[in-house]
């Protein structure tokens, strides 16, 4: 048998790729890069209200991007529901699970009658032998004493009180099986020898060499990677900062400045092109899971800017062309030509039209804004505050969803389209007039949305 490592990037279809998630699959590759090892990429669709396959080609577009291949097939989590169950269903007939019916409000009531302050399930279900039924869950149920050790790679060796633990849910109610169990289970099954993922999964740990030795079952090595920090030292949000892959992407940063970048944060890749910078068959030679470090790492734009300036002085000047043009075409030619060419009426007619995609900040034609954000600036405002909160957390970055954002956010200002868009379209273009705002808003991207958006109501005041 061969003592290759085999490891896995098992991201959700349910957002864009996290910069967090893209740090992850970097390590993991790294790692089985550097020691001849398998790297496995299991798509954990198991969340069905939150996922949608078209995330699922965010996801291969990203990683192919960043240059990550993986090994053997893709896997998808649903493939193996029925695994699951019936992997589920031996722990209840052994007696290592019960079912329970007990509802949160159930549980508080109970808690607060007998003054537990202490939050989590209270085990009342596990001498009440239920069975399968509708509304009940399967709970997995945990020693009443003992410890556990938990032993990993970068955060140290950890002894766990098996009484803090609760009877935790390994079957919904409605028989899909929790990210706890299924991840488990799954890892078990495609025979991976080291797990990496974020530190805030740590806490997953207990219940999942539980359910290993509940199995039978080997445990992996533990390795869980440092939280990432935006510039003031809280944890990278989609609702409160540029995390998207996508976004740099469009952006024009090169992907070999990125893959550098996130291997900074919390690793120090050798220093053979200068101060952290490094290339990727270097980074491959010397990663280490040992010398990755377990404090919280920053997202330090400037830092990832100032990479990507030297990845670019790198280039030859044909490639240096060969590349602006590639970004130029996929941000507007592909997706802008036909839109543009109804409109036009001489060849720099289309340029002039596009221009603001091109700069990082929009030049703000001052007629346009006088006439259209100044002319109710009360109005501006809430359009502008009620689109940025809204487009945050937007699942679906197309043009009907940001109508449908802009629509929404107008009527409940009582404005009808045309002139709820109007303050966005100045906000992000500069101009009260331009190509399709929509499809436009998809080009620029969310993160420099975001960034102009918030440029004009700080204009506002």
């Amino acid at each position: 048998m061969s003592d290759a490592p085999r490891v896995r990037f098992a991201p959700s279809p349910t957002g864009m790729l996290h910069v967090g998630n893209a740090r992850t699959a970097l390590f993991d590759w790294l790692f089985a890069r550097r020691h001849g090892g398998t790297c496995l990429l299991r798509i954990e669709d198991t969340d069905t209200s939150r996922n949608h396959p078209e995330w699922v080609d965010v996801i291969y577009r990203s990683l192919e991007w960043l240059g990550l291949d993986w090994d053997e097939e893709p896997k998808f989590q649903s493939a193996t529901f029925d695994s699951h169950r019936e992997v589920a269903e031996k722990l209840y007939a052994d007696g290592k699970a019960y079912y329970c019916d007990c509802t949160t409000e159930q549980v508080d009531a109970r808690r607060k009658a007998a003054g537990v302050k202490t939050p989590g399930y209270d085990s009342y279900c596990s001498t009440r032998d239920l069975r399968p039924g509708d509304g009940r869950a399967l709970r997995f149920r945990v020693p009443d004493e003992g410890t556990i050790t938990r032993v990993d790679v970068i955060r140290g060796t950890t002894e766990l009180d098996l009484s803090t633990i609760e009877d935790f849910v390994i079957l919904r109610a409605n028989g899909t099986p929790l990210y706890v169990f299924a991840n488990c289970l799954d890892d078990v099954s495609d025979g991976i020898t080291h797990v990496l993922r974020g530190e805030d999964h740590l806490s997953n740990v207990p219940k999942q060499i539980l359910i290993r030795q509940a199995i039978g079952a080997s445990e992996p090595v533990w390795a869980h990677l440092p939280m990432i920090l935006n510039d003031q030292g809280k944890k990278l949000s989609k609702r409160r900062d540029r995390v998207a892959l996508e976004d740099f992407r469009n952006d024009g940063f090169l992907p070999e400045a990125m893959v550098n970048y996130l291997a900074t944060l919390g690793w120090m890749p050798p220093n053979e092109l200068g101060d952290e910078l490094a290339t990727i068959d270097a980074m491959v030679g010397s990663f280490s899971l040992e010398d990755v470090n377990s404090a919280p790492a920053r997202f330090d734009m400037k830092k990832l800017s100032s990479f990507n300036g030297f990845y670019i002085r790198r280039l030859s000047s044909e490639e240096f062309v060969e590349r602006s043009m590639s970004w130029l075409r996929r941000q507007v030619v592909d997706e802008m030509g036909p839109l543009l060419q109804e409109r036009a009426e001489r060849l720099p007619d289309a340029v002039a039209m596009v221009d603001f995609l091109l700069h990082r900040e929009p030049i703000i034609d001052l007629d346009s804004w006088e006439s259209v954000v100044l002319k109710d600036v009360e109005s501006s405002k809430a359009m502008l505050d009620g689109v940025l909160s809204a487009i945050r957390d937007l699942e679906v970055w197309d043009a009907e969803a940001l109508k449908g954002v802009i629509e929404r956010i107008g009527e409940g200002n009582g404005l009808k389209l045309n002139k709820a868009q109007a303050p966005i379209r100045v906000a992000v273009s500069g101009r009260r007039v331009g190509p399709p705002l929509f499809e436009s808003l998809v080009l620029l991207g969310r993160g420099r949305m975001i960034a102009r958006l918030e440029q004009a109501r700080a204009r506002l005041g």
